[in-house]
């Protein structure tokens, strides 16, 4: 391995699973005084002139994506994604050349996507330049959404999963053992794993909340939900025993409508934040959509989920829901505009410590995992004399 080993991590801004991906990776890599030099890549911003939609609508594949998911705007997705894809198959070449342009430009040892879709694409414009550097693909989600979406029948792409499901999927694929390491959970930034100087009573009442009452953490990723004003008044309407933290992400209209609203419950709200993993602190359990990211945050901070599974959810998102129900780490609705009669049952006595105690017994250490597994491929693929040439 080089003294200083250089790494590409491709990464999008498509809900804020993947960026969360990329920064964590970077972090323990720096944290641990790794001697690489880890490279953000903004893959929209790296392709952005072959973006069809954005010629024709004048936004981004990203931004549309992300104000769907705003404002809830989700069903039918399953054929959205599907053209999409037809999309990339049709402008398979010239993305490949643009990619491999890129590459030839900017050298590196390894080459890391955290992003689905386009990874027949990248792996072919990495090996074209450097057929003997390792391309690393790292799940996001909990399981694949064949065909192509995460995981492409190619002996160039290597595969990083995060449950059973995934890895059975990969193997499926044909993935051998040199292609293929399974983590033991979802990828999170290093602060997850820090211990809490505070705790959860101390939090609540710096954040203005009964110290002694249950407290849900209400969460729809970074870009936020309007169907958590939706939750909010069912819960208030109901009287039940209970007091919510409710961070909007970017969602800023929807803050602003949350704080001047009357509800008699206790609530702190905010926008977006980098301290989601205190705010779980000190929260009971979580209430959100089913995503990778904020279950297995939930997961790493003891918290059981309310989520919901219909029609709406996201393709790649509903094998999570199987997943909470397989795990016992929470409840599975149809939908969270009707989530009183959940909310009512996870209060009921011994219902959240049981959950509780299923989550403790799991232990998600993936970003360490994986940070290892990135320097056995760094060792076993030396650079070549070339490439440190081209690096210097």
């Amino acid at each position: 391995m080089s003294p200083a080993s250089k790494i590409h991590v491709l990464f999008h801004d498509a809900g804020g699973g993947h960026r969360n991906a990329a920064v964590a990776l970077k972090a323990v890599c720096e944290w641990q005084s790794r001697p690489w030099q880890v490279n953000l890549v903004q893959f929209q911003e790296l392709t952005d002139h072959l973006d069809v939609l954005r010629r024709l609508t004048g936004i981004r594949i990203e931004d549309q994506y992300n104000i769907l998911l705003r404002s809830g705007w989700t069903w039918g997705s399953v054929y959205l994604l599907r053209i999409l894809q037809l999309t990339i198959r049709i402008f398979h070449r010239p993305l490949a050349r643009l990619l491999a342009n890129y590459w030839r430009e900017h050298p590196a040892d390894l080459l890391v996507s955290v992003i689905p879709h386009f990874n027949r694409e990248i792996a072919e414009s990495w090996k074209s330049v450097y057929p003997d550097r390792p391309f690393v693909t790292i799940i996001t989600d909990l399981a694949d959404f064949p065909p192509h979406f995460w995981i492409e029948p190619i002996p160039e792409q290597i595969v990083v999963t995060g449950s059973e499901r995934a890895e059975q999927q990969a193997r499926d694929f044909g993935k051998t053992e040199k292609k293929l390491f399974c983590a033991s959970g979802m990828i999170l930034r290093p602060e997850f794993y820090a211990e809490q100087k505070e705790s959860p009573l101390a939090i609540r009442s710096a954040l203005g909340l009964n110290a002694n009452l249950p407290t849900a953490i209400v969460l729809f990723g970074g870009y936020g939900s309007n169907v958590i004003y939706d939750i909010v008044h069912q819960v208030d309407e109901a009287r039940l025993p209970l007091q919510m933290i409710l961070v909007c992400g970017k969602n800023e209209k929807l803050a602003a409508r949350l704080r001047a609203a009357k509800f008699s419950l206790p609530l702190h709200i905010t926008g977006f934040t980098r301290e989601v993993n205190r705010l779980m602190h000190a929260a009971d359990f979580l209430i959100g959509k089913p995503g990778p990211g904020s279950i297995a945050e939930a997961m790493i901070s003891g918290l059981p989920v309310l989520v919901e599974c219909n029609s709406s959810t996201l393709p790649q998102e509903r094998y999570n829901t199987e997943w909470v129900v397989e795990k016992q780490v929470g409840v599975v609705v149809k939908s969270l505009k009707r989530a009183v009669p959940a909310v009512r049952s996870l209060l009921e006595p011994g219902k959240l410590p049981a959950l509780q105690h299923n989550v403790k017994s799991l232990h998600n250490r993936a970003v360490f995992e994986i940070a290892d597994f990135l320097s056995t491929q760094l060792q076993e693929n030396p650079a070549s004399p070339n490439l440190l040439e081209a690096s210097k």
